[in-house]
């Protein structure tokens, strides 16, 4: 019953508060929608923070979106076998998991050393950077010591969720530390629309598609 709540019921709560709360924020709170961004205040290692955590986390969920969601058939049909495939698994995660758990270091203890920035940091914020520094924390723990198949096992009940075929049985035998990045993850999905991280959503993209701004010097005539 534990492993059919914690692997089929619990990330579809997780996924149905992402999107109802995603909706209710939007509709309730939009003047909210950002990151709270907290860099007048003091800079510090916000710059290094935030870029090493941005781009190990951005890199990082390309990287298993391409390697849970796609099947291992479709990489053995491209002549990239299971070992082959669980070797890049393992050196990606080792260049963006770095990075990632190194930022987010920085950016907590920003939060907690730094007496401005406690002072105006709530415990949804704190709440959020735990959240962060578990899963993230975790998955590069599994990089480092786990070296656990997950081709076979997680990669197939991860795909069972999202196609609304779960198969909790797979998760049966998975060690304890990658079930630990995995709830800690779905939590962070449901948590997320209720924290700063919903500004992921108002990433500014568009900015580099619109038409160029022309400034022309104007010289007035004493």
């Amino acid at each position: 019953m534990m492993n059919t709540f914690a692997f089929v019921i619990y990330p579809y709560l997780a996924l149905t508060a992402f999107v109802v709360g995603h909706i209710y924020r939007y509709r309730t709170d939009r003047l909210t929608w950002n990151a709270k961004s907290s860099q007048f205040l003091e800079t510090g290692a916000l710059p290094v923070g935030i870029i090493l955590f941005h781009y190990g986390v951005i890199l990082a969920l390309l990287g298993h979106a391409g390697g849970l969601l796609i099947p291992q058939r479709i990489y053995d049909a491209m002549g990239i076998s299971g070992h082959s495939h669980t070797l890049v698994a393992y050196y990606a995660g080792l260049l963006v998991g770095n990075p990632a758990f190194i930022g987010i270091l920085l950016l907590l203890y920003r939060r907690v050393a730094r007496t401005r920035i406690r002072a105006t940091t709530t415990m949804n914020d704190f709440t959020t950077l735990a959240l962060l520094f578990l899963t993230v924390g975790a998955g590069l723990y599994n990089v480092l010591f786990g070296h656990y198949e997950v081709l076979y096992t997680v990669a197939p009940w991860l795909r069972g969720i999202l196609t609304l075929t779960p198969a909790p049985e797979l998760m049966r035998n998975v060690p304890p530390t990658y079930k630990i990045h995995i709830l800690s993850a779905f939590t962070l999905i449901g948590f997320a629309p209720f924290s700063r991280l919903i500004h992921i959503w108002s990433a500014p993209v568009g900015y580099l598609f619109r038409r160029l701004v022309v400034f022309r010097r104007r010289t007035v005539r004493a």
